[in-house]
């Protein structure tokens, strides 16, 4: 057992316990934050004349070596370390010798791992954030290519009024859109370097808490140091803003789903990211999406599971903190496969454009616009909506779309109607008609999709 302490027991720890405690087999995946940490806090040590300037030449071949190594897989990380500061001093020692023992000096694991957990986190907000612009691409390309393609658009599942896929999919990018804002609101919320702290009320040594967090590429140093080892605000927004990433995927996976049913048949997922059945040969399942749909519960237990861990929790640390890192891990994990995956099925995705005019057709979403034709014809509002509406439930006795009735019949509901209302009822012009920001028509999307492009030349965070 590698230990980083036990100058106050008299016996050693019991198997179980130790094993319990120790928390090498989910925290080796901070090996690199760990080394770099120790290596910006140990030329803030030797700035301060704490340590030499050989010794810290010293220490840095160690850690520098020690990094390698572990990348190259030449030195592996195994449970015989309780945790990886342990396996990371104690192989510094044995490579280094006594100078090695100097590496924790104005240094606790309680300051030491809320700074590789923050460092970790960081990198995983701006991988996040990457992730989402790449799928954001590709629906802005979507958009681009299909603002004239019209399919309804639904309330309760029910379909309600003609939009163009370009608008419907509009709304997905606005979605993800937020997310990225919420990443980088918790960006700028925790770059902010706890290194420094100590157990819990700062150090003696004269610490130069500015250059470290300069060092490690923070805005500046944490401001309370009970605060900065028993803070996990950042986790718990950056999964929350998972959950809601995982909850936008589901929402999509879940139109997907339905729209590569047989009854929608809307869209055409393509052989690599579908599946087929064992023993039905004609299927080919949206296993992705579902998968996608499933995992976000999983996520969001991640969330839960992490808020009733911090709830009763006093100042400052305390061990119940490592749970801060399994189901984080898998939360990243697995919001970022889903990302990566969803992107890689929308991309691939093809549209059959023609059935869903015609289920817009079909649908009566256009029932609204024969609404309006009468009041632009002097008809009252609520006295056209009857109209409209009996219009409609002619059209389903009859198994007909309101573009099929002829003029007599529209007359025989209401004499102002004349021939241009077939034009007036188009999908074309249904849609064209709604030029407000925001809606379906031509103007305002393209206006949509030009801020969109720019605001995706934009780097990522």
């Amino acid at each position: 057992m590698a230990q980083l302490w036990g100058g106050r027991f008299t016996k050693k720890t019991d198997q179980m316990v130790y094993d319990f405690n120790a928390s090498i087999s989910f925290d080796k995946r901070l090996y690199r934050q760990d080394i770099e940490g120790s290596m910006a806090h140990v030329r803030m040590l030797a700035k301060q004349q704490i340590l030499s300037d050989q010794e810290r030449d010293q220490i840095l071949e160690g850690l520098t070596g020690i990094l390698a190594d572990v990348e190259s897989g030449a030195l592996q990380i195994t449970a015989e370390y309780e945790d990886i500061h342990s396996f990371v001093e104690a192989n510094l020692i044995d490579r280094i010798g006594d100078v090695g023992k100097k590496l924790h000096t104005g240094r606790s694991r309680n300051d030491q791992v809320a700074l590789d957990m923050r460092l970790y986190v960081r990198g995983e907000v701006q991988h996040t954030d990457h992730l989402l612009r790449e799928l954001l691409k590709v629906l802005q390309r979507i958009m681009e290519e299909n603002i004239d393609t019209f399919m309804p658009g639904f309330t309760h599942l029910q379909k309600a009024q003609p939009v163009t896929l370009a608008h419907h999919v509009g709304a997905y990018f606005e979605m993800f859109r937020r997310d990225r804002s919420r990443l980088k609101d918790i960006y700028e919320r925790m770059n902010y370097c706890p290194l420094g702290a100590g157990a819990l009320a700062g150090t003696t040594y004269p610490l130069d808490r500015e250059y470290t967090a300069q060092l490690l590429g923070f805005a500046g140093p944490t401001r309370n140091s009970m605060d900065s080892v028993s803070d996990r605000d950042y986790v718990i927004e950056y999964l929350s803003a998972l959950a809601t990433v995982m909850m936008h995927l589901s929402r999509f996976s879940e139109e997907i789903i339905i729209w590569n049913s047989n009854e929608y048949r809307f869209v055409e997922l393509d052989d690599a990211y579908s599946t087929g059945s064992s023993i039905m040969p004609q299927k080919k399942n949206p296993d992705i999406a579902e998968l996608v749909r499933g995992k976000t519960g999983r996520v969001y237990g991640a969330l839960m599971g992490f808020l009733t861990t911090m709830k009763g929790l006093p100042l400052a640390y305390n061990k119940d903190m490592q749970e801060d890192k399994e189901g984080v891990f898998d939360a990243i994990d697995t919001t970022e496969m889903c990302l990566t995956l969803f992107t890689g099925m929308v991309d691939t995705i093809t549209f059959n454009k023609e059935v869903m005019e015609a289920s817009a057709k079909n649908g009566f979403t256009n029932a609204t616009d024969v609404a309006d034709y009468l009041v632009n014809h002097g008809i009252p509002f609520r006295d056209a909506h009857g109209i409209s509406g009996r219009l409609v439930l002619k059209c389903i006795a009859e198994n007909k779309a309101l573009d099929d009735l002829t003029l007599e019949e529209y007359r025989q509901e209401c004499p102002v109607f004349e021939a241009d209302i077939y034009e007036a009822i188009s999908m074309k012009t249904c849609v064209e008609r709604r030029l407000t920001l925001g809606a379906p028509g031509e103007a305002v999307m393209r206006q949509v999709i030009d801020e969109n492009r720019a605001y995706l030349d934009k780097v990522c965070l």
